[in-house]
C-alpha cells in the first residue's frame, strides 16, 4: 500500500489558491501533501513564490493531512531557525510533519549576498546543519563554529517526538551520503533503472525509513493541451545539475529555456490526457518500492487534475494513509 500525496508548488500558485487545492485534494482521496520552499520561481511566467512556513501552519490547520517541506538550511535559513520552525509545527500537529533537507539552489540562496559555495562545500554545510538541528531537537544548548555558526541556541518549545529529517537526493552519490543521517529518502521521478539504482544506493549505504518520490506530470483533456501546459510552465526545469543548481534568477532560466522544444518535456514530465496511462506510470513507481508518491501537476490550474485523479487514478492504486514516523533522539 502506498501513500499518494499532492505536491504544492509555491512557485506557481498563489498561497490562498494553493490552500484550496490541498483541501480539495484531501476530499478527493489524496492522503498526504508536501510543498516546495523557494524564494524565487523557476520562470517569470510562474509568477509566485510565497513563504512556505507561513502557509504550512494554515495548511495543517485547514486539513488533516500530513505535510512535508523541502528545505535548504545553511545560507538563506539558519539551522536553528529551521529547527524552531519544524519543532513548533510538530508540537502543534504531532505526527503530521516532516522536513526534507537538501543543499539548495542559487536561485533562492543568493539573496543573502553570500557567495554560492561548491557542491562539496554545500554538502558539508548541510551535514553541519543536520547535526545542529538534531541536537536542538534533543533539547541541548548548541554552540557551533564551522561552515555555520551557532551561539548558545536552545529550543524552548519541543514536540514529544521530533519531526523526521528526510534526505533529498537526485544522484546516486547524494543518496549514499544522506543514508548516513536521514530518516528517509525523497527523490524526483527519473527513468525506472535510475530510480532502482537510487533506492539500492540509499539502502545499500544503510539508509532507513520511507522512500518517497516527487512526480512532475501534466494532465489535460487533450494530449496537445497537456503538452502545452508542461511546455509553458516547466520548460525551465529540463536542465540537469549543475546548471539548475547554479543559475540564480528566473529571468536567466527563461533565457536558457528559449530554445527548449515542446517534445523535450517528455523527458522530465509525465504528459498524458489518459488517466489510465498516469495510473500505469504510478504503478511502476510502486513496483520499484516507493512508499510515498507526491504528484505535482505542473499546470497552474489544479482543480481539474485533482478531480480527475481523485475519481479515475487513485481508485486504480492501493492508496493508504501515511503512518507517523518515530524518530529517537538522545535526551
Amino acid at each position: 500500500m502506498t501513500v499518494v500525496g499532492l505536491h504544492a508548488s509555491h512557485e506557481q500558485i498563489h498561497p490562498a489558491v494553493l490552500l484550496e487545492a490541498v483541501r480539495a485534494a484531501e476530499e478527493a482521496g489524496f492522503t498526504a501533501a508536501m510543498c516546495s520552499d523557494h524564494y524565487s520561481p523557476w520562470s517569470e511566467r510562474q509568477g509566485h513564490s510565497a513563504f512556505a512556513w507561513s502557509w504550512l501552519g494554515a495548511a495543517l490547520q485547514a486539513t488533516s493531512l500530513p505535510f512535508g517541506v523541502v528545505n535548504a538550511p545553511g545560507q538563506r535559513y539558519h539551522p536553528a531557525i529551521i529547527a524552531q520552525a519544524a519543532a513548533t509545527l510538530e508540537a502543534m500537529y504531532p505526527g503530521r510533519f516532516w522536513v526534507a533537507l537538501g543543499s539548495g539552489e542559487a536561485s533562492n540562496e543568493h539573496i543573502t549576498g553570500a557567495a554560492w559555495p561548491r557542491k562539496d562545500v554545500r554538502n558539508a554545510r548541510l551535514g553541519e546543519c543536520v547535526e545542529v538541528i538534531r541536537a536542538l531537537f534533543a533539547g541541548e544548548e548548541v554552540s557551533h563554529d564551522g561552515l555555520v555558526t551557532v551561539d548558545r541556541a536552545r529550543l524552548w518549545t519541543r514536540p514529544e517526538q521530533p519531526p523526521p529529517l528526510i534526505g533529498a537526493a537526485v544522484s546516486l552519490q547524494t543518496a549514499r551520503w544522506v543514508a548516513g543521517w536521514a530518516d528517509g529518502l525523497v527523490t524526483i521521478a527519473q527513468p525506472a533503472d535510475k530510480l532502482r539504482a537510487m533506492v539500492e544506493a540509499y539502502r545499500g549505504a544503510g539508509g532507513r525509513g520511507t522512500l518517497s518520490v516527487q512526480v512532475h506530470l501534466s494532465y489535460a483533456a487533450t494530449e496537445d493541451a497537456a503538452l502545452r501546459i508542461a511546455h509553458d510552465q516547466w520548460r525551465t526545469n529540463v536542465f540537469a545539475p549543475p546548471l539548475c543548481w547554479d543559475v540564480d534568477s528566473a529571468g536567466t532560466f527563461d533565457e536558457a529555456a528559449k530554445h527548449v522544444p515542446p517534445e523535450a518535456m517528455h523527458d522530465t514530465v509525465l504528459i498524458s490526457a489518459d488517466p489510465g496511462r498516469h495510473a500505469q506510470w504510478l504503478h511502476g513507481l510502486v513496483d520499484i518500492g516507493f512508499d510515498e508518491i507526491y504528484l505535482h501537476h505542473v499546470g497552474q490550474d489544479q482543480r481539474e487534475f485533482i478531480d480527475v485523479f481523485g475519481s479515475k487514478v487513485l481508485p486504480q492504486l492501493d492508496v493508504t494513509a501515511r503512518n507517523p514516523v518515530t524518530v529517537e533522539v538522545a535526551t
